[in-house]
């Protein structure tokens, strides 16, 4: 019988992320990197841009020390940004449905809101000094031919970035 292919020595960046990451995010908040991907999914268009899950808080068991199985559903800590905080609670009973639909199974009975920012900060957008000498000349002739005025721009911004950057 012939066996099914298999790759050999070729492993995806993210597959090797996911596996590190995966088991640090369940220990350490209950979520794993799947649920993180697929949010902007689960939330849909009206939340997605505002609000991230954090954790899931699964409930301690008695019948767990006592070796007994069962299952509960954990409450899920989502941060959401300001008074989009409000029109969530309102929406979180068809936003849990959702989340144990994704799951398969009902892993959340709840939903706790943080409110907190949740976009990261803008980044600042410095420009580089301008070229001054041998430099600008060099970058003048390599843009000199370029006919498009918005291609020639932009390379000359590009290329006054990369030139600027390096020491002399």
């Amino acid at each position: 019988m012939k066996q099914p292919y298999t790759r050999k020595g070729v492993v995806q960046i993210s597959e090797i992320a996911n596996g590190l990451i995966d088991p640090v995010l369940a220990k350490r908040a209950g979520i794993n990197t799947l649920l993180l991907g697929s949010w902007d999914e689960i939330a849909g268009e009206e939340f997605a841009d505002c609000t991230r899950p954090e954790k899931i808080a699964w409930p301690r068991r008695a019948s767990e020390m006592a070796g007994e199985g069962g299952y509960q559903p954990g409450v899920l800590t989502v941060a959401c940004e300001g008074a989009r905080a409000l029109f969530l609670t309102h929406a979180q009973g068809e936003l849990i449905q959702r989340i144990n639909g994704f799951f398969g199974f009902p892993a959340i009975n709840q939903m706790r809101i943080v409110q907190k920012p949740v976009a990261p900060p803008p980044k600042r957008n410095r420009k580089p000094k301008p070229l001054t000498g041998e430099r600008a000349r060099h970058l003048e002739e390599m843009v000199d031919g370029i006919e498009s005025d918005a291609l020639k721009a932009a390379l000359t911004r590009l290329g006054t970035a990369v030139l600027s950057s390096r020491k002399k």
